[in-house]
């Protein structure tokens, strides 16, 4: 068997990454136009009500929205390619620049999330698989599915109303106070935001690992493990973890619009100046500009992370590794 040539093997990737996330766009920008709704009043805000007809069309005229949709997409399209995304209808400024202020705030919240969730998981996983059948199992795998049973925004309200009504330790929302900003202020602003997003995931994640250890744990190669002396952590720790390495980081990448998704959730709860609060607010007042460049955003790190995802899991695993099928001679 021929391994394929690594040329043609990303740039197969790279041609998928770039056709998904133009349909990506195309959806996107004829489902916003589509959907109900008047753009002006995102950018003339009350007035739109009062104009005239006339002065309606030339509105309409001055942004762009008087022409056919297939038109509209077409120059977003150019424009876009020269990186020029428009302004946004609500901010009356450039869209990267709206963007530019609030990515950070999802980058830390979705970041420390993310790493959160998946050390959590991996530990709370190796300790059920390894405790498989004790009452600590039955316990953490009870507690688990109760939690993760619980909705985000109902476990977001509860906190609230304990830490930040009733006994006041904890601030109710925003990233940071006024005239703040600091690490300290930064990292209490995330306590509340962080257990929400964290509570939420972690034992998905968990019990998944847990379940791919003990498939590892009853595999062929594990019964010649012990029968050679191994002991039970050396096997649980050393060769077992290994094997659902590559399904691990599978998991990372796929997990991606998952823990996402939820954060946005937690960031409209919170009231959290993030990229989730300003995807609603694009989405609620046609501001087609911001919306198409944040759907671009988001919609793309999902697929990268995917095809990442089937990379990593085809080098590491040689199993899944991509071949030619042989050649049929006679």
């Amino acid at each position: 068997m021929r391994r394929k040539d690594p040329f043609f093997y990303y740039g197969g990737k790279l041609l998928s990454f770039l056709f998904s996330v133009f349909l990506l766009s195309l959806a996107a920008f004829y489902v916003a136009r589509l959907a109900p709704g008047d753009p002006l009043v995102s950018y003339y805000g009350d007035r739109a009500e009062k104009m005239t007809v006339q002065e309606r069309a030339q509105a309409e005229s001055r942004l762009g929205l008087d022409q056919p949709i297939h038109v509209q997409y077409v120059r977003w399209l150019e424009n876009a390619l020269r990186g020029d995304f428009g302004i946004s209808y609500k901010y009356k400024t450039d869209v990267r620049s709206v963007i530019s202020a609030r990515l950070p705030n999802t980058l830390l919240l979705g970041g420390v999330g993310f790493l959160l969730i998946f050390a959590g998981a991996l530990a709370l996983g190796a300790v059920c698989a390894w405790h498989e059948g004790t009452r600590l199992d039955r316990f953490l795998c009870r507690a688990g599915t109760i939690v993760s049973c619980i909705p985000e925004f109902w476990l977001a309200l509860v906190l609230i109303l304990v830490f930040a009504v009733r006994l006041r330790w904890l601030p109710s929302s925003g990233a940071y106070a006024i005239g703040g900003g600091g690490f300290i202020d930064r990292a209490v602003h995330l306590i509340l935001p962080l257990t929400v997003t964290v509570a939420g995931h972690l034992w998905y994640y968990a019990y998944m690992i847990r379940n791919k250890l003990l498939e590892e744990v009853r595999a062929d190669y594990v019964l010649l493990a012990k029968s050679i002396g191994l002991s039970r952590r050396a096997v649980l720790f050393r060769h077992c973890l290994r094997g659902v390495l590559p399904a691990y980081l599978s998991l990372m990448a796929i997990s991606v619009p998952h823990i996402l998704g939820g954060t946005y959730i937690v960031e409209m709860v919170f009231s959290y100046p993030g990229i989730g609060t300003l995807s609603y607010e694009s989405a609620r007042y046609q501001d087609y500009n911001l919306l198409m460049l944040l759907c671009i955003m988001s919609g793309g790190l999902v697929i990268l992370c995917n095809i990442l995802a089937q990379i990593v899991s085809e080098r590491i695993d040689p199993r899944m590794r991509s071949e030619e099928p042989p050649e049929v001679t006679g």
